[in-house]
């Protein structure tokens, strides 16, 4: 079986809340594989990389200072339609918008600290995955037989 990998990214506001136990075990309860993680300080030139798109916006300057203001967990995800997956475990990136039961819904108030990222395609997530992971920090392929047969 093909499965996808995706970005998740725990931002400062989620690790500074202690969220990152309950936020992982919605993912992994759901059946997804944490494949690679790791905490980091983000530098501001991953942080300017990681948004170039939405660079010349006026809330690029906040994205990058937002990203940059403690500690962020980076997360590698796996599983079938994984992309897809964890945006709808995440919920809409306004709370207030956000479906119950979501990550967003249960546990964010605000979409200026929304907690979580996740890649928003397969073409975005593997340049998303290359920008915060070195080759050498992948695990690509773990035993899945207790997920899918």
């Amino acid at each position: 079986m093909d499965l996808e990998r995706t970005l998740i990214l725990l931002k400062p506001d989620a690790v500074a809340r202690g969220l990152i136990g309950e936020i992982v075990g919605r993912y992994e309860r759901k059946g997804l594989t944490i494949e690679s993680a790791k905490l980091l300080q983000v530098s501001e030139a991953l942080a300017k990389k990681h948004y170039a798109e939405h660079e010349g916006k006026p809330f690029f300057p906040g994205l990058v200072k937002y990203i940059m203001a403690g500690p962020t967990f980076a997360m590698v995800i796996a599983g079938k339609d994984a992309v897809a997956q964890c945006r709808t475990l995440n919920g809409a990136t306004d709370p207030k918008k956000a479906a119950p039961g979501t990550i967003r819904a249960d546990l964010a108030m605000d979409i200026g600290r929304n907690l979580v990222h996740a890649s928003d395609s397969v073409e975005s997530a593997k340049r998303e995955i290359a920008l915060w992971f070195k080759p050498e920090e992948n695990a690509h392929t773990r035993e899945r037989q207790w997920i899918y047969e």
